[in-house]
């Protein structure tokens, strides 16, 4: 049969059907090949395995990062959270994809909210990291928070969760702690650390008594969020990062070179 139109009679192409002995042969091949199982297949493959402890590599991951992070001098003053791997200098967040946080607002004190947005804007500015707010969840804190939990935020890393608590309910905020911070590190095969979820916990009763002085609360919450994005303390009391931000409502100039400097992280799409 003729084409309509033409002349010459066009072959179709036969179309190309996997077999399971197709299947099987790649399989063999990816086996067999050192590496390529690893880094290619079994990220593919984990999330939809009973028990994944892992979304599908480079959800919302984009070619260029989302921000720049501003010029800052250099300066002293800052350091970075301890990295697992001895060769990585420091652990930072993918700036080629959002940060998601949201927050469980139980015994928020009121303006609570304002201050955290204020204080994430300031990090986003500082970092040029991407923050996305996907409002308010009913998860609590935990030191061993799960970071992949599909049932409760789908098949990407779990949100950097915000929550106002107490010491009866988080140990670890008794005595003079007003907040704490941090954010779990992954890899893939081959590919440096990368932060992909974190907490921020903050001490209702502590905080609900400095209400009348927002700009402390607000330094509380900037504290805490610098841990998350990778800054650790420091023994310079002019910096925000010192252990007590007492008298220090902002970020100094050595917080603002480290937090620049995190903000330049290298995209890792394969997490």
């Amino acid at each position: 049969m003729r084409e309509h139109g033409g002349t010459t009679p066009r072959r179709r192409g036969r179309a190309w059907r996997a077999t399971p002995a197709v299947g099987i042969a790649l399989l063999a091949a990816l086996w067999c090949l050192p590496g390529l199982l690893d880094r290619y297949a079994l990220p593919v493959v984990r999330p939809y395995l009973p028990n994944a402890s892992a979304p599908p590599p480079g959800v919302e991951a984009s070619r260029a990062p989302l921000g720049t992070p501003p010029v800052v001098a250099d300066a002293d003053g800052y350091r970075f959270m301890d990295s697992p791997a001895p060769e990585q200098e420091m652990v930072a967040y993918d700036p080629c994809r959002p940060v998601h946080w949201v927050v469980r607002p139980d015994g928020a004190p009121p303006g609570g909210q304002q201050l955290l947005e204020e204080a994430v804007a300031e990090v986003s500015a500082a970092t040029g990291l991407r923050f996305v707010y996907d409002g308010t969840t009913t998860e609590g804190p935990s030191a061993q928070r799960e970071p992949y939990q599909p049932e409760r935020y789908g098949r990407r890393w779990a949100p950097v969760l915000v929550t106002w608590s107490d010491a009866a309910e988080h140990p670890d905020l008794a005595g003079d702690v007003a907040g704490l911070g941090g954010s779990t590190a992954r890899r893939a095969p081959e590919e440096p650390l990368v932060y992909v979820t974190g907490q921020v916990t903050l001490d209702t009763p502590s905080l609900a008594g400095m209400m009348q002085r927002p700009e402390s609360v607000r330094a509380v919450i900037l504290h805490e969020l610098a841990h998350v994005v990778g800054l650790d303390h420091v023994d310079d009391p002019e910096q925000l990062l010192y252990g007590d931000t007492v008298g220090v409502t902002g970020f100094a100039a050595g917080d603002r070179a480290g937090l620049a400097r995190l903000g330049a992280g290298q995209c890792v799409p394969q997490v």
